[in-house]
């Protein structure tokens, strides 16, 4: 018998070698015909008698990297439909379909043959499922090889029988910390953990399985199976368990809000499938998978942080004119914070970076925040001195723009000064070559005015990274009025070139994530101007599903650089464009007492010096706040609604004015650049999810309660009389590449 995404082979010995390769794909992914063919290949080795045992194994550069999520979707978006006919046979066949991997997986590990599953390179969701299922698990001990269930970060959880396996293979608290963070793990990790059994060099992997199998030491029986099994970290109801799931469940609310049903479930069927034997808790789980994958939390995020993030990351936005271009080297002018983060990056994907700053001094004081960059990478086992080395070696720091005239772009950095951007525009444009493309990082600035001072506006564009840069992910790029195809082509090739997730959006001020960043920080201030504490403030942002809370955001940008926005905002556009809460606050902390935020250790917080102190809010904010009112005259719920409202309306306000033109943008742009409350979906999404017409109606309620700015868009209006939704209304897969 022949498969399309497997072969199978037997060697003298009687063992069975199965290959995974699937064709036109770089990566195995879990499919309807691959699940159909794993499940034929099961009977097979079950039903032939020569065959002893399997060896699981991938012909590709990495294993798996677990289910094709937007089979997933196809089966959410045909339950939708169905349901309207008759919501109880949708909801059967979605148990029933999105049950038959966990099926197989059972079918494989009771066939009555040993299952080894020889891992390398990435084996993720339900890849490692699989490999779990194997009665024998043999890893690659290289850095290329991981494996995990990310599952919770989209939104879902391991469905395939991931909870109940791991939970029963290592110690509660481990296994717990796996399965919420959706962490990923290097192979000492993995071993120590007891979820693989033999770790080998990645040319051995298949031979040691083989071996394994030979020499008698795989049973062909899990340990869940046995009698005499005993679960790590004892039973649930027993002095053990009643010290660990309490405690377990107090830090996963703390840590989640119990925003999250995907992390719900993972806690509830954990806590209920240990209690069972290993058939009924697998159908716990496949109970708890069916009723998160109806959730709109669950179709939001698997939308937007799998299905949009894909299309973005494969160049969605990308013009089809201009060829691809091979970006050797670049200039990044500013040697601060951020533009050495920049030169970072760039040079970590291979690019030579020339470096600029005013003087010899302080390039060089870039280069060496990218050794210390490089330094803790070698001290936590992420990089070698010899990678450090080359790194370095593809940096050159220097004042002279001269270094310039051989560069394919260069990247403005500098403080945000249309003076200073100015002079960085003219002496740059005086040596690149005619074919360069000019990037301004500004956060804020119009880049069609930065363009002004440009003798190529069509070469001019806005490349916005987030700080820090190389934890950062998302990269706005921003189109100035007169910026041609060629330059977005190039800024998105080299976007892609360093692993970012691109969002290209025309020009405003402050563009698409800092205009709802402002919004969520001023929202901050007017609550601590109305009388709520600063633990509060933070602690309801916390709750709404903010991972930084606008007081702490507030201090990490830098609140002198706050302030010189307000201050820039009110040159430009008037008195009445920065509210005047916000402004007595920051003058009061900025202005008065010199408080910088984080850079000068001294903001909302006060930063201790010794290392490992935590930070604490500063004692004096109320001198300048006066005594907070108590917190029972506030409504909890109202203040978490006003975090993400403020955001969202200020999303649906650039879609209205066209600086986002597509929904996939503003929704993986929030959660990316700002960390808008990931379980939504995205800004967008938070607002299709609730509706239009349930979202005006409390715009119009916050809005009569703390004024104009909650007032609803005109756009949002004929949405909610019409019943539209922005992704039916501005229907992105239109316009993919």
């Amino acid at each position: 018998m022949t498969y399309q995404n497997f072969t199978l082979d037997i060697d003298a010995d009687g063992i069975a070698l199965v290959t995974w390769d699937m064709p036109g794909k770089s990566m195995n992914v879990i499919s309807i015909e691959a699940m159909a063919e794993i499940a034929a290949i099961v009977e097979r080795v079950a039903a032939n008698p020569a065959i002893k045992g399997a060896v699981i194994a991938s012909a590709k550069d990495t294993f798996s990297g677990g289910a094709d999520l937007k089979m997933l979707e196809g089966l959410l978006r045909e339950f939708h439909v169905s349901r309207r006919a008759d919501p109880e046979a949708a909801a059967l066949r979605l148990f029933e379909e999105s049950r038959k991997l966990s099926l197989i997986y059972r079918r494989l590990e009771t066939c009555g043959k040993p299952f080894v599953a020889a891992i390398h390179g990435t084996c993720l969701g339900g890849a490692l499922e699989l490999s779990l299922a194997c009665h024998g698990r043999v890893m690659a001990d290289d850095d290329k090889t991981k494996i995990g269930l990310p599952e919770v970060k989209v939104g879902i959880f391991p469905g395939a029988g991931g909870t109940q396996r791991v939970m029963r293979l290592t110690d509660p608290q481990s296994g717990l910390m796996m399965l919420l963070q959706g962490q990923e793990l290097k192979a000492a990790k993995a071993k120590a953990m007891g979820l693989v059994h033999v770790t080998a060099p990645r040319a051995e992997i298949v031979e040691t399985a083989r071996k394994l199998l030979r020499d008698g030491q795989v049973p062909a029986k899990q340990p869940w199976d046995r009698p005499d099994f005993k679960q790590p970290g004892g039973k649930i109801y027993s002095p053990a368990g009643m010290q660990f799931w309490p405690a377990a469940n107090a830090i996963y609310r703390r840590e989640t809000a119990d925003n999250y049903p995907g992390a719900r479930a993972i806690m509830m069927a954990c806590y209920e499938g240990l209690q069972m034997p290993m058939d009924i808790a697998l159908r716990i789980e496949s109970r708890y998978f069916a009723h998160v994958m109806q959730t709109p939390e669950a179709a939001c995020m698997i939308r937007s942080l799998f299905v949009s993030m894909q299309d973005l990351n494969k160049g969605a936005r990308r013009p089809a004119g201009p060829a691809p271009s091979s970006l050797k080297r670049i200039g990044v002018i500013g040697a601060g914070f951020m533009g050495a983060g920049i030169a970072n990056v760039s040079a970590k994907a291979g690019i030579e970076v020339v470096l600029i700053d005013r003087d010899q001094e302080a390039a060089d004081k870039g280069l060496a925040h990218i050794a210390r960059q490089a330094d803790d990478a070698i001290a936590k086992g992420r990089m070698k001195p010899a990678d450090k080395d080359a790194l370095l070696a593809r940096v050159t720091a220097s004042a002279d723009y001269g270094k310039l005239a051989d560069v394919d772009l260069v990247v403005e950095a500098v403080f945000e000064d249309r003076a200073i951007k100015k002079a960085v525009t003219e002496a740059v444009e005086a040596v690149i070559p005619p074919g360069c493309i000019f990037a301004s990082n500004t956060s804020t600035l119009p880049i069609t005015s930065l363009a002004a001072n440009s003798a190529r506006p069509d070469q001019f564009i806005g490349i916005h990274f987030f700080s820090p840069v190389e934890k950062m992910m998302l990269v706005e790029i921003i189109m100035g009025e007169k910026t041609g195809e060629e330059a977005l082509a190039r800024a998105m090739d080299f976007v892609k070139l360093i692993r970012k997730t691109p969002i290209v959006v025309n020009d405003a001020r402050g563009f698409f994530a800092n205009r709802c960043v402002l919004a969520y920080v001023r929202e901050g201030f007017l609550m601590l101007d109305e009388g709520i504490s600063a633990t509060m403030v933070e602690r309801c942002a916390a709750m709404a599903g903010m991972p930084v809370g606008p007081l702490s955001l507030s201090d990490e940008v830098g609140l002198d650089l706050s302030w010189k926005i307000l201050q820039a905002t009110k040159k430009d556009l008037g008195d009445g464009a920065v509210d005047p809460a916000q402004e007595r606050i920051l003058s009061a902390l900025v202005v008065e007492r010199g408080r910088q935020g984080r850079k000068n250790a001294q903001g909302f917080y006060d930063y201790p010096a010794a290392k490992g102190a935590k930070k604490q809010l500063w004692p004096g904010l109320v001198d300048i706040l006066g005594a907070p009112r108590p917190a029972e005259a506030f409504d909890i719920g109202e203040l978490k609604q006003r975090f993400l409202v403020a955001q969202a309306l200020e999303a649906a306000r650039t879609v209205e004015e066209g600086v986002v033109t597509d929904p996939r943008e503003a929704d993986v742009g929030s959660i990316l650049g700002f960390g808008f409350a990931p379980y939504t979906g995205g800004t967008l999404s938070y607002i299709d999810a609730m509706g239009a017409r349930a979202f005006v109606a409390l715009c119009d309620k916050l809005a009569a309660k703390y004024g104009p700015r909650f007032a609803p868009t005109a756009l949002l209006k004929e949405m909610a009389d019409k019943r539209e939704t922005f992704y039916g209304r501005f229907a992105p897969t239109a316009r993919a590449a």
